[in-house]
């Protein structure tokens, strides 16, 4: 193949379209506008860097939507999902990585490919021309985006995303808090003691409400409005919707045992999640937030376990924009009205890591296969790719559009005419059957 394509974007999506494309025989250009232009949420020009949480959520492919997506991207030869097994972390049953060294060895296998080259800087206009694939993420640009929406005439499709705080692990008092995954979940010991827990009883949990209801919040300019995604509410927008929210949400006691006070069950329970390989950084899962630096440390350090924390980084709020992609883009992810352009990652209304670069995995195999002259079939609505990519490009209501995580309700029902299962069983036949269909899909592509 001769022609080249052009990705603009070098997180998860873009990284994962540029690897599968070249895997496929292309020549591939990767714009990226970092480090030269920076984002809110950026600290690095590496690609696929992980901004908020360090985690690809749960690895159970049986069980799981997102742990089948995460097996149908090892099954593809996914550059994402193998970059995060080689740095992977204790974390239970959750696959989380160490995010520096994953996002450098992504950035080292796609910058050591023969096909592909990085561009430095930043695209501001719609290309006129060639095969291109846009996957500027959540912080796309904004000459950029004013030039996406110039084209498409879309209204503002803003939400804000909020990012959690990282703790240094040698400030955590280890004397109050205790190691143990939620029900002892993991194959080893050092899995199944992944995470950090600070217990609270119901006094130290109300004065913790109190303080953060009432803390300095981040403000919004005149206009603009907070759509959040409700799987990464803020923890004080969960407080303010009910104030046991937080207590059946991230701070949840169950499954747990404080191993300094066994015959005492917490009545709500912080979790911390390890961040690096060394297990020097740890993040407080659950706790986007919105607050002000100087009331959130402050409020933090009310946490049990918590009162000397130092923190890496403390949490913040980015814009985020997304397409009405149902509206927009067409069955082959590509923008309607110029069909030389795709979109893929969370720019397209998929929510999550995992989502955003199997979004890539897509674009880049679809750009590769009809540059080649033989475009691809459609991903089986059974498997979770199908399912993600059936939702954004017109299985959702376009009215009332909003990012998605991947789940079993995208999936096309199971025994439709047979008797009813228990949820286990209903899951595990979900998976089987998408197993079956994305190894079929894979054969025939």
């Amino acid at each position: 193949m001769t022609e080249t394509l052009h990705i603009i974007g070098g997180g998860m999506a873009g990284s994962e379209a540029a690897w599968q494309a070249a895997q496929a025989g292309l020549s591939v250009v990767i714009h990226e506008m970092r480090p030269a232009t920076g984002t809110f949420a950026h600290k690095t020009g590496d690609l696929a860097e992980m901004v908020c949480s360090n985690s690809f959520r749960s690895d159970d492919d049986e069980q799981n939507a997102v742990g089948l997506l995460h097996w149908e991207m090892r099954a593809a030869g996914g550059l994402i999902m193998e970059m995060a097994d080689a740095h992977r972390l204790p974390a239970g049953g959750a696959l989380a990585v160490d995010r520096e060294a994953f996002a450098r060895a992504v950035t080292e296998r796609l910058r050591s490919h023969p096909r592909v080259s990085l561009s430095a800087g930043e695209i501001t206009d719609l290309p006129d021309s060639g095969h291109w694939i846009i996957a500027t993420g959540p912080l796309t640009s904004g000459p950029l985006a004013q030039a996406i929406q110039a084209e498409t005439g879309a209204e503002s499709l803003a939400f804000f995303d909020a990012i959690a705080p990282i703790v240094y692990a040698e400030t955590i008092d280890m004397d109050i808090a205790w190691r143990q995954s939620r029900y002892d979940k993991g194959e080893t010991e050092e899995e199944r003691t992944a995470y950090i827990n600070c217990p609270l009883d119901r006094a130290q949990y109300e004065a913790f409400i109190d303080a953060l209801l009432a803390a300095d919040k981040t403000t919004f300019h005149e206009g603009e409005t907070a759509g959040y995604f409700d799987g990464c509410l803020p923890i004080e927008v969960m407080a303010e919707r009910g104030r046991e929210t937080p207590r059946h949400g991230p701070m949840k006691p169950v499954g747990l045992t404080n191993a300094h006070d066994p015959e005492n069950k917490p009545y709500a329970v912080v979790q911390l999640r390890r961040d690096n390989a060394l297990g020097t950084l740890f993040n407080i899962v659950g706790f986007q937030t919105k607050m002000k630096y100087g009331a959130q440390a402050d409020v933090l350090r009310m946490i049990p376990g918590l009162e000397q924390a130092v923190f890496a980084r403390l949490g913040g709020i980015h814009r985020n924009t997304f397409l009405n992609s149902p509206t927009l883009l067409d069955e082959q992810m590509r923008l309607k009205s110029r069909p030389h352009i795709r979109f893929a990652g969370q720019i397209t209304g998929v929510e999550g890591y995992v989502e955003s670069a199997a979004m890539g995995l897509l674009a880049g195999r679809m750009a590769a296969a009809e540059m080649g002259g033989t475009p691809l079939p459609q991903p089986p609505a059974e498997t979770a790719m199908g399912a993600l990519i059936s939702h954004i490009t017109g299985g959702a209501d376009a009215k009332t559009f909003q990012p998605m995580n991947v789940n079993f309700g995208l999936f096309p029902p199971i025994d439709a005419k047979g008797g009813r299962r228990n949820r286990k069983d209903r899951y595990q036949a979900y998976t089987a059957r998408a197993k079956t269909a994305w190894q079929g899909w894979l054969d025939r592509c």
